[in-house]
């Protein structure tokens, strides 16, 4: 039995016992995501600033919400990119000077970033994808307080902003609706350079230096973050999801053969020669048994974006159709479908030329 026709039956196989998953497909044009979760903020370190202040605290967090929203564009090639805002909140639950100390106020971060994002095209029925991103942050400190050392109302308000960066891992699945996808990711958010601020005037909180009395002043280090975030993204224009590959008409166990395989050259729908004598093939076959109906079903390799393909392998269809309506069969007996580059009879990685793939399958019901 030829190698094509082994695979087919592979296929059939795979049909009768559990459902073939599509592969996912990288991002094609433009698209919007949104997406929220909690953002965990490791212990942070208040130091003297500028030689004036007061001694190093350790702070720690609560986690915290986060969120993000983004618009970007996908190459269709794997790579994407996007500019996003983001937002976080987190608040102080402890300080420790020599011992743990009573501690309160809020540290809020918002801003924006401009992210290269790569989708990792496997073969899988999710995407996995990993990203860089750089931008700028606002932190927000909010009521900074502990110990005895100033519990007076605004202690530690300042809003000031840095540059930032981040790092991005996720996974991205397709739902039914075309063109939404379910997300899920991990961030690592540094922010350089944090904000000083002054703390309020009172006992132990100012510095005798110059004959006056100067506030003291302190600066949060290591800002770092780690957000877990789920979200949803929409890609403007996808094609709708192809329906089902029904199993090829592959009689078994030595019974006549009822399905028919024209192949195309890279990029072509025209037929060769040797594609219209299978398709002459194909026409005699169907009048001399009987038949309720003549599919037409058409595929690409994953070389192209996927919209591209799913049009090449409508117009590869229709002209397997066309020849087969000059070789007398009724058009109205013909039922054509594209199925792009979904259901590949070699399975390959996005951007492979495979000619086994470029193909319309004739299928005698």
């Amino acid at each position: 039995m030829p190698k094509r026709y082994i695979l087919k039956v592979v296929l059939v196989l795979c049909g009768l016992a559990v459902p073939c998953l599509a592969a996912a497909q990288p991002v094609s044009g433009p698209y919007v995501s949104l997406g929220a979760g909690i953002n965990i903020l490791p212990d942070e370190v208040e130091r003297p600033y500028d030689g004036y202040g007061p001694v190093k605290r350790l702070y720690g967090f609560d986690p915290g919400p986060a969120a993000f929203a983004s618009v970007g564009w996908g190459f269709g090639n794997g790579l994407r990119l996007e500019a996003e805002g983001d937002y976080a909140n987190n608040h102080i639950r402890k300080a420790v000077l020599h011992e743990p100390e009573r501690a309160g106020g809020f540290e809020q971060q918002y801003g924006g970033f401009v992210n290269a994002l790569y989708d990792l095209s496997l073969g899988l029925p999710v995407t996995p994808y990993v990203g860089l991103g750089a931008g700028y942050q606002v932190i927000g400190l909010d009521n900074i307080n502990s110990g005895g050392i100033g519990s007076a109302p605004g202690r530690g308000d300042e809003t000031k902003g840095a540059f930032a960066y981040q790092a991005i891992a996720g996974l991205s699945y397709p739902l039914p609706v075309a063109g939404l996808s379910l997300t899920a990711e991990y961030r690592f958010i540094g922010v350089l350079t944090p904000p000083a601020y002054d703390r309020s005037n009172g006992s132990g909180n100012t510095v005798f230096f110059n004959g006056v009395y100067t506030p003291s002043r302190a600066t949060f280090g290591n800002i770092f973050n780690n957000e877990i975030l789920v979200g949803l993204r929409y890609e403007f224009g996808a094609p709708p999801p192809p329906p089902p590959s029904p199993p090829p008409a592959i009689k078994l166990l030595g019974l006549p053969l009822r399905s028919y395989l024209v192949f195309f050259d890279w990029d072509r729908a025209d037929l060769t020669q040797r594609a219209r004598q299978i398709v002459q093939e194909a026409a005699q076959t169907s009048t001399s048994v009987k038949l309720t109906r003549i599919e037409v079903d058409g595929y690409t390799d994953t070389s192209g974006t996927p919209a591209y393909n799913q049009r090449l392998s409508v117009r590869r269809a229709e002209a397997v159709a066309s020849e087969l309506a000059r070789d007398g069969v009724p058009r109205a007996a013909i039922v054509i479908q594209g199925f792009g580059e979904t259901h590949p009879l070699v399975p390959t990685s996005a951007g492979v030329r495979e000619p086994q793939n470029r193909r319309v399958e004739i299928i005698l019901r």
